[in-house]
């Protein structure tokens, strides 16, 4: 009988890791007694996964709200920053803004609406409809936006993350002014100095505000790209993928991450004999249908990755196989014709109607979000994640 089970994704607990733990090792023996644990055998192919987190942990790549307040002040002046487009979030965000409000005068923060870039939702369309409010052109300040909206908390927090953001600033020293817009450029008309807190949209934003006239600009990704006062940094993504990690400190995103999944599939192959395919990953991406986030609040799924995790997948629709080329055959002969079709096909399928409807993504983003789902974000412990017959296909034996 052929094999019934195809890829199986496992959680694997690894011990609790902190600044100077050798990550390098901790992953490999949580991996290979996790093996013996589960009556499995690592093969090649398989895939070793570890979260950016446990990373940043051993690296110790932290900075204090005042760490990112003197980053700020010295590239804004302490005067007067335009902080636009973050996220609504308590851990990614909410400490990034006590600092940065640490480090000016004042802020003039804009919030986009009906939601931040991951889905976070102020308010709802429907509302916007009703009120007759269109996002794509209209600026509001508070009051007009509390007379026609109101109060709002987030379905799943309870928050009401415009009062929350306000008292933050308010909290840290600094005047708060708050606005709502979706173009990036309405925040000129208070400030010329423009700190730009969108993750994936962050190019395109710098360059709207630059050519509109913005005399300073830097993005979230530009704070903390680089020590200060020997604190952590990112030198790619700066602040954008932090983390809370206390009420005066953020885990940022790990750097340096390709020594450390070349090292892992290495000492693997050396235990084992098989050669595992290695990445860290941050996020997955995924939508709430409930409160409509997206998670994808990482700059990138997958910072490092080895090589053989490249590209994007090549499959064929089985079910287009069987409702087009073999609809006349069914049973043996039809499971037969299928793999026949399989060991047959074309080693690049862009393009191929046989090939659509499966999921055109890359590797590394589709096996970080599997990731992302199997370890989750609480006390699952299971930081690690391992994957086997992720590159099967239904002619494996």
């Amino acid at each position: 009988m052929s094999r019934m089970i195809g890829t199986v994704s496992r959680g694997v607990r690894a011990p609790i890791i902190k600044n100077g733990d050798d990550i390098v090792e901790i992953v490999t023996q949580s991996v290979l007694e996790a093996s013996k644990d589960g009556g499995y055998e690592i093969q090649n192919r398989d895939i070793v996964a570890m979260t950016e987190a446990i990373v940043a942990r051993a690296q110790g790549n932290y900075a204090t709200v005042d760490d990112i307040a003197c980053d700020v002040k010295a590239k804004f002046g302490g005067q007067t920053v335009g902080v636009i487009l973050p996220i609504l979030s308590r851990n990614r965000f909410a400490i990034c803004l006590r600092g940065i409000a640490k480090g000016a005068k004042k802020i003039v923060l804009m919030l986009s609406y009906p939601s931040d870039e991951v889905g976070n939702h102020l308010i709802s369309l429907d509302e916007l409809d009703e009120k007759g409010v269109n996002p794509y052109s209209d600026v509001l300040d508070l009051k007009k936006y509390r007379e026609l909206f109101g109060y709002k908390k987030h379905t799943f927090t309870g928050i009401d993350y415009v009062e929350y953001y306000e008292s933050l600033i308010k909290d840290c020293g600094a005047e708060a002014e708050i606005i709502f817009a979706n173009d990036p450029r309405a925040v000129l008309k208070y400030t010329k100095n423009v700190l730009n807190c969108d993750i994936h949209t962050r190019a395109r934003t710098k360059r709207l505000l630059k050519n509109a006239g913005a005399e300073i600009v830097f993005g979230l990704d530009e704070i903390l790209n680089a020590p200060v006062n020997g604190s952590g940094y990112n030198q790619s993504y700066g602040l954008l993928g932090s983390n809370k990690a206390t009420e005066d400190q953020v885990k940022l995103f790990p750097r340096d991450c390709q020594a450390v999944v070349d090292a892992v599939q290495k000492k693997i192959f050396e235990a084992t004999g098989k050669t595992v395919e290695v990445m860290v990953y941050g996020d997955g991406a995924f939508k709430d249908p409930v409160g409509k986030i997206w998670e994808l609040a990482d700059p990138v799924v997958a910072p490092a990755y080895t090589s053989g995790l490249e590209g994007t997948p090549n499959e064929l629709k089985l079910k287009y196989l069987a409702d087009n080329d073999f609809s006349a055959l069914s049973g043996e002969q039809l499971k037969n014709a299928i793999k026949e079709k399989i060991k047959a096909k074309d080693e690049n399928l862009f393009g191929k109607m046989a090939s659509e409807g499966t999921t055109p993504r890359r590797l590394t983003d589709l096996i970080g979000s599997l990731c992302d789902l199997t370890s989750g974000s609480g006390d699952k412990g299971t930081p690690i994640v391992y994957i086997q017959g992720y590159f099967d296909n239904y002619t494996a034996e």
